[in-house]
């Protein structure tokens, strides 16, 4: 899977990310997409480090999808937690 489909991926699971966990963020939308885009680097390399499941080169393989929804989620909670009280 190319570098342009890690991000496309990325655009969407953080889109889901941020369906799955609901609420204000800090930084907002561009922030969420970015935040989704890093998560599924993350995600991926998770995946192949940890659970030694390396992600397939087919984008339309559910445990890719699955890592990188996970990352993404595990990046905005960690992003939530840090800043998330920069908005008051």
């Amino acid at each position: 899977m190319g570098f342009v489909a890690w991000i496309v991926l990325g655009l969407v699971a953080g889109a889901l990310a941020k369906l799955l966990l609901p609420g204000r963020d800090p930084g907002g939308l561009v922030v969420t997409t970015l935040i989704g885009i890093a998560g599924s680097f993350v995600g991926g390399w998770i995946s192949s480090k940890f659970l030694h499941r390396p992600v397939a080169a087919e984008f339309f393989d559910l445990a890719t999808w699955a890592s990188a929804i996970g990352g993404a989620l595990v990046l905005l909670v960690l992003y939530r937690i840090v800043f998330g009280h920069s908005r008051d």
